[in-house]
């Protein structure tokens, strides 16, 4: 028996309606202790309308979604309880809950329950979060492709090309007298695996395009004083969020803004001015601006077109060169010729369209980017990366002529980690994969 957990689904705020899920074994018995309807006859989802009772006491006048298992988001019995908004109401159908024999959920324990009772996998479960979490609809549309488990499904076909790989190796060291397969050389191993091994780095490349899609960049704004930095945030945000004068080192701190540009969120820092200072003060703010670029996804250098490069102009060249950069030459306004390749924009008049141009195509932030599923969070990249660096190895373990029982070793660690990606038992019985693609045994 399962416990029977409740929770309020929805925020807790003031609101016109409040969700409250009950999910467990006993969700529907303890439902229907405190129901004025009779709902022991219920065999599948169903929609009541009723009061919620204690003792003789109405609580509230509700509507109901009776789900019965496995056919619900958990996989278990779930009631879900649409109450009055008032949280007064919500949290004294709750305690008449636990006081039937519920207990209160923990953190995220709804989605756990649907995931280790097999109605979600592990992309879908983080997808979840993803879908709350989603501050663009480029975003959500990408997060949403998860939950629906198509991301899922661009894993399995990877699996499905190890394990067969797996079991051709197992079968012809296991089984040498099985005659309805081939021999499998150590050509054809590396054959396949370089494939393999390709389709897992455009998985990665992809998911990096979803990050940012997902997740925005920081994107560091630096040049010397009076180059125009701060007008060139306020032109992107398209607000005077950045005080502008004529005075170098007016910019002392890092100002903040963020802005999208095609459902990509840039986090912004204006920087003050790098150049040497005695003043205590925009030393502090200078140093700041240094740090910058040591942390930012992007720096944006903005030189001054009107002006020669000086020697702080070439400093900051100099200083961001490995760093992933676009150099912007500002106050285009100002002169009449345009040195070829070069960007230039007037951010006082706000004509930055060429920058953010150069901004999606550094990104390398495609047309399908937005449309197709990727695994795009921490964990699904580091385990994509790991699974890279298995079947690396087992092909150079392959090329040095390493029996092939041993180059298996990896395989069998990059097909694990795969389902440690999808979140499946990494105690999977290969042998079941071999015996269901060849009868070996009969």
């Amino acid at each position: 028996m399962v416990d029977t957990i409740v929770a309020l689904a929805t925020a807790p705020l003031k609101s016109a309606l409040a969700v409250i899920r009950l999910s467990g074994t006993d969700a529907l018995s303890i439902f229907a202790k405190v129901f004025d309807k009779d709902i022991s006859k219920t065999s599948s989802k169903k929609i009541v309308y009723g009061h919620i009772y204690d003792d003789n006491e109405i609580i509230d006048e509700i509507v109901a979604l009776l789900f019965v298992a496995p056919k619900s988001f958990t996989g278990e019995n779930v009631v879900e309880i649409i109450c009055h908004g008032s949280m007064l109401i919500a949290n004294q159908i709750i305690q008449l809950l636990l006081k039937h024999g519920a207990r209160l959920a923990v953190q995220g324990e709804f989605s756990s329950r649907a995931y280790l009772n097999g109605k979600i996998d592990l992309i879908q479960a983080e997808a979840i979060n993803d879908m709350i979490n989603a501050t663009s609809n480029e975003a959500k549309k990408l997060s949403l492709l998860s939950l629906e488990g198509e991301t899922s499904k661009i894993v399995i076909p990877i699996k499905v090309k190890i394990a067969g790989l797996l079991s051709n190796i197992e079968v012809n060291i296991d089984y040498p007298e099985y005659e309805d397969i081939g021999v499998v050389t150590k050509q054809q191993v590396i054959q396949e695996l370089t494939a393999i091994n390709e389709d897992i780095s455009n998985l990665i490349s992809q998911g990096y395009q979803g990050k940012i899609i997902k997740e925005g960049i920081n994107v560091a704004i630096v040049g010397r004083p009076n180059v125009g930095k701060s007008s060139l945030l306020n032109a992107l945000l398209n607000e005077e969020k950045a005080i502008v004068t004529d005075i170098a080192g007016t910019t002392r701190d890092i100002v903040e803004g963020q802005v999208k540009i095609r459902g990509i969120t840039l986090n912004l820092f204006d920087t003050a001015g790098i150049r040497e200072s005695s003043d205590f003060v925009e030393s502090i703010g200078i140093d700041k601006a240094k740090k910058s670029i040591q942390h930012a996804d992007l720096i944006i250098v903005v030189l001054d077109a009107s002006q020669t490069l000086t020697s702080e102009d070439e400093q900051l060249i100099e200083m961001t060169k490995d760093k992933k950069r676009i150099v912007v030459y500002n106050k285009s306004d100002l002169i009449k010729q345009r040195e070829k390749d070069a960007i230039y924009i007037s951010a006082l008049s706000k004509d930055v369209e060429s920058l953010e141009k150069q901004v999606l195509a550094l990104l390398g932030i495609e047309e399908e980017s937005y449309l197709r599923p990727s695994l795009n969070n921490a964990r699904q990249l580091g385990l994509l990366s790991k699974t890279k660096l298995f079947l690396e190895q087992a092909i150079n373990d392959a090329n040095n002529d390493i029996p092939l029982d041993l180059v298996s070793v990896n395989l069998q660690s990059a097909f694990y980690t795969l389902n440690d990606l999808l979140g499946e038992n990494n105690d999977s019985d290969l042998s079941k994969e071999i015996f269901s693609r060849f009868c070996v045994g009969k």
